[in-house]
């Protein structure tokens, strides 16, 4: 019986086949054009509402907006990060660390009510006894989105460059003065969304489709660093394209996966259904 190490080896020679059947399985199996691509992968992460998203025109966005602003945030973090703290591998101090946490409990708040509004709304008096704090909005949920977001590249950002690299610094990635430029940056890219400018719309769409596929693609990428046994053997980005592939295929297998199921159950690329 070959051993673990033998399986490893056989096992990165199937990436790049099975990378090529997935992808070709994915684009075969979503709708149509760009946009149409971008709604296969929102659909796999998001209930995708249409009275809770943004819309060019008529044409919903791929992402609701409070997944939009979470993946726009964590796009924002991730590209801050990359271009300012490079190979940065200490998590941000617990100052920064408590700020995040107070984003994510108001991500939670704003969402379970959210959440209590919709089932209010399908079924009119349900839950008496449970109040709304207050009338949820697309510009709560796209402020609340994008501080979870940022949260979310906080911590995966440096837990990635630990998985990685070699000579991975031994510093924060993150500062005071890192946290609150790309937090400013990511209040001014939200302010834009607001607008519902078309010149807006089109490239946030994409961006934030995009963000579920780089944050699963980091993710598994560090799972298959994992598995294989390779933590901590590259200095250069391009060595590590046969990781990152194979981050890429298990998560666009992951979405295809979801897809299916959830166009099998509701027959529909829109909403799930409410009733």
């Amino acid at each position: 019986m070959p051993n673990w190490k033998r399986l490893t080896s056989y096992a990165q020679y199937l990436v790049i086949p099975a990378a090529l059947l997935i992808i070709t399985a994915w684009l075969l199996n979503t709708p149509p054009g760009l946009l149409g691509k971008a709604d296969g992968i929102g659909y796999a992460v998001c209930h995708r509402i249409d009275e809770r998203s943004f819309h060019i025109g008529d044409r919903q966005l791929p992402l609701c907006a409070r997944c939009s602003g979470m993946y726009l945030g964590a796009m924002v973090g991730l590209i801050y990060q990359a271009i300012v703290s490079r190979k940065r591998q200490q998590f941000p101090p617990w100052s920064i660390a408590a700020v995040l946490i107070l984003f994510a409990v108001v991500f939670g708040i704003d969402g379970a009510n959210s959440y209590l509004y919709l089932i209010k709304t399908i079924y009119p008096g349900a839950l008496p006894q449970i109040p709304n704090i207050y009338i949820p909005n697309n510009t709560l949920r796209l402020f609340t989105g994008s501080g979870m977001g940022l949260g979310l590249a906080a911590m995966l950002y440096p837990a990635f460059n630990q998985s990685v690299w070699a000579d991975a610094e031994d510093r924060p990635a993150l500062n005071w003065k890192g946290f609150l430029t790309m937090t400013g940056i990511t209040v001014i890219v939200n302010l834009l969304v607001l607008t519902e400018s078309p010149l807006v719309l089109y490239p946030a769409a994409f961006i934030s489709a995009g963000g579920v596929l780089v944050l699963l693609t980091m993710i598994y990428t560090i799972v298959w660093l994992m598995l294989m046994g390779q933590n901590n053997l590259f200095t250069h980005l391009r060595q590590l394209w046969l990781a990152l592939l194979a981050g890429l295929t298990i998560a666009l297998l992951q979405i295809l996966l979801i897809d299916l199921v959830r166009f099998w159950m509701t027959g529909t690329w829109g909403a799930m259904p409410l009733h």
